[in-house]
C-alpha cells in the first residue's frame, strides 16, 4: 500500500492496479501471497450489450420514474452495490418425471370421438393447404421422445419410451393433435414476403434474381429495428409528460473540490453515513466526516483539462444521482486518459429496491461511451478487482466483454479464458505463453526515484547517503510491483 502525493492521471493504469484507492492510498496486492487473489478487471464498453438481468434493472428504474412503482422484487432488499443478478443462470424449474411417476390416467388411449375429431381437423387442414389458404406448407415431424442409449442400439424403443397419442388435460402439456406452434416473427416475415411477391407478379415467371435484391433491401431497411436495445435506449428513454419522478445525474469534481461539490458535501455525507450503517452495519461513530473525506474525497490525481480531452476533464469526480431535489446515490469515479475507473458507490437505503448498484454501473458504462466520443483513447471501464475465490465478488464478471490482467506478464486476457483456470486454482497466470515475461519489469534499480528529506533523488544516490542497514530488498520489492516506468515517475518516500 503506497501513499501518493500528486501523480499523473495515467500512472495507476500502467501499474496494473486500480487507480482508486482509499483516499490518497493506491493498493497493489502481492497476488501469489494473498489468501484471496484480486485480479484487475476492465470492461470494454464499446462492445457491451446488457444482459437480461441488466435490462430488468433498467426497466425497473423506468417504471419507477414513470409510474412511481416501488414494488420490491424478492432479493433486492439485501442487494449490495453492483450486486449480481442471477436470472440468467437460474436452473430450469421443471422436473422430468420418471416412468413410475406417470399415472395411467395420463396415458389412456384416444376415444373414438377424439380420434374422429383429430382426423377431421387434419383433413380440413389438408383441404385448406390445397386451396392455397396457407402459402407455405408446414412440415412437422412426429415428436421425438428421449430414448436410452442402450435401446437405440437395438433399433427398438423401450416400453417406457413409446409415444402414446393423447389429448392432454389442461395444463398437462402441448396438444399433439394440433400442428406445432410457430413463432409470430416467422409468420410476419412470411406474410411480408408473400405480399411483396404479390405486388410484383411479373418477376416470378421471369428471373427470380430480380426479386431477391428488393427483398434484401426491404429486410435491411428494418435491420436496425431488429437489433437489441442498448443501455442508452433505456437510460435516455422519453418519459411521459405526467411522469411521477425525474432523475438527474450530475458529475462534480471532488478533488480539488468544485463549488457544486462543496455545496452538496453535507447532504452527500449524510447519504454515505446512512448507507454504511444500514448496509455494512457500521456503528454511528465510525462513518465520520474526516473518514468520509479521506476515503472518498481526497485523491492523488491531478485535475487536468486538455483541449483533446473530455469536457469534464481528467481527475476524480462524484457522480450524483438526484431524485426530486435530493441525492439518493453517489458513484465515486476517476476519469483517466484511457478509462473511467469505478471506485465506490453509496446510496440511500430507502431506494435499495431500485438495484442502484447495478444501475449505476450501467450508467458509468454509458458515461464511458459518451466520453469516448470526445476522447477516442478513452474506451475502457475499470471495475476494480475481480475476486473469483469470493462468490459475492464474482458479479463483476457479468459485465461483458471484459478482461482480467495477468499478474505475471501484465497482459489482458478475456475473462472467458480465465474462468476455467480459476476454478482449479485461486492464483493463476493467465498468459498461456510460458516464455512471456513482464516487459515493464525493473531493470535498473538505481533509477528508482526517492523522496528523502524533501529532496528528489535516484535510489543510487540515496543508497550512498543512507546510514544504517540496507533497505535494498524492500526497494526491490516495490520496484518489481510498480515496474520500471512508474518507478521513475513516482516518488518512494524514505525517512
Amino acid at each position: 500500500m503506497t501513499q501518493l502525493k500528486k501523480i499523473d492521471a495515467r500512472d495507476p493504469m500502467e501499474l496494473g492496479m486500480r487507480s482508486l484507492r482509499s483516499g490518497k492510498y493506491v493498493y497493489k496486492p502481492i497476488m501469489n501471497q494473498t489468501c484471496c487473489p484480486q485480479y484487475t478487471i476492465r470492461c470494454r464498453p464499446l462492445h457491451f450489450q446488457p444482459s437480461k438481468s441488466h435490462k430488468k434493472v433498467l426497466k425497473k428504474m423506468l417504471k419507477f420514474l414513470a409510474k412511481g412503482d416501488s414494488s420490491k422484487v424478492a432479493g433486492d432488499v439485501t442487494e449490495e452495490p453492483m450486486d449480481s443478478h442471477r436470472e440468467d443462470a437460474v436452473a430450469c424449474s421443471f422436473v422430468l418425471k420418471n416412468d413410475s411417476d406417470i399415472s395411467q390416467s395420463e396415458l389412456k388411449p384416444l376415444s373414438v370421438e377424439e380420434t374422429e375429431r383429430v382426423e377431421t381437423e387434419d383433413n380440413n387442414e389438408e383441404e385448406e393447404m390445397k386451396k392455397g389458404v396457407t402459402m407455405k406448407k408446414v412440415e412437422s415431424e412426429p415428436p421425438q421422445t428421449c430414448v436410452d442409449k442402450d435401446s437405440t442400439g437395438s433399433g427398438e424403443r423401450s416400453d417406457s419410451a413409446k409415444l402414446v397419442h393423447t389429448t392432454p388435460k389442461p395444463g398437462k402439456g402441448a396438444d399433439l393433435s394440433k400442428p406445432p406452434c410457430r413463432k409470430a416473427k416467422d409468420i410476419r416475415k412470411e406474410r411480408k414476403l408473400h405480399k411483396l411477391l404479390q405486388n410484383q407478379p411479373h418477376t416470378l415467371e421471369g428471373s427470380p434474381s430480380q426479386v431477391e435484391p428488393q427483398i434484401l433491401l426491404s429486410q435491411n431497411s428494418k435491420s436496425k429495428a431488429n437489433q437489441p436495445k442498448s443501455i442508452e435506449d433505456f437510460i435516455f428513454a422519453s418519459l411521459p409528460d405526467d411522469a411521477t419522478h425525474q432523475l438527474e445525474v450530475r458529475v462534480v469534481r471532488s478533488s480539488p473540490p468544485s463549488c457544486q461539490f462543496k455545496a452538496t458535501f453535507q447532504e452527500s455525507y449524510q447519504v454515505y453515513k446512512r448507507y454504511q450503517m444500514a448496509i455494512h452495519k457500521d456503528p454511528p461513530d465510525k462513518p465520520t466526516i474526516s473518514q468520509f473525506t479521506r476515503f472518498l474525497c481526497d485523491s492523488p490525481l491531478e485535475a487536468e483539462n486538455p483541449p483533446s480531452g473530455p469536457d469534464c476533464g481528467y481527475g476524480s469526480f462524484h457522480q450524483q444521482y438526484w431524485l426530486e431535489g435530493k441525492i439518493i446515490a453517489v458513484g465515486v469515479i476517476d476519469v483517466l486518459p484511457y478509462c473511467v475507473s469505478s471506485v465506490y458507490l453509496y446510496y440511500d437505503p430507502d431506494y435499495t429496491f431500485l438495484s442502484l448498484g447495478v444501475y449505476s454501473a450501467l450508467r458509468e458504462i454509458a458515461f464511458t461511451r459518451q466520453l469516448h466520443e470526445k476522447a477516442s483513447e478513452l474506451c475502457y471501464y475499470y471495475m476494480g478487482f475481480y475476486i473469483h475465490s469470493c462468490p459475492k465478488m464474482r458479479y463483476k464478471g457479468q459485465y461483458r466483454p471484459s478482461d482480467l490482467l495477468c499478474p505475471e506478464t501484465y497482459v489482458w486476457v478475456p475473462i472467458e479464458q480465465c474462468l476455467p483456470t480459476l476454478e482449479h486454482s485461486k492464483y493463476c497466470r493467465f498468459n498461456q505463453d510460458l516464455k512471456a515475461v513482464d516487459e515493464g519489469c525493473i531493470k535498473e534499480l538505481g533509477r528508482v526515484r526517492v523522496l528523502h528529506k524533501r529532496t528528489v533523488m535516484p535510489y543510487s544516490m540515496y543508497k550512498k547517503r543512507r546510514k544504517g542497514p540496507s533497505d535494498e530488498a524492500s526497494v526491490q520489492q516495490y520496484a518489481s510491483l510498480v515496474g520500471q516506468t512508474c518507478s521513475e515517475r513516482m516518488l518512494l518516500f524514505r525517512s
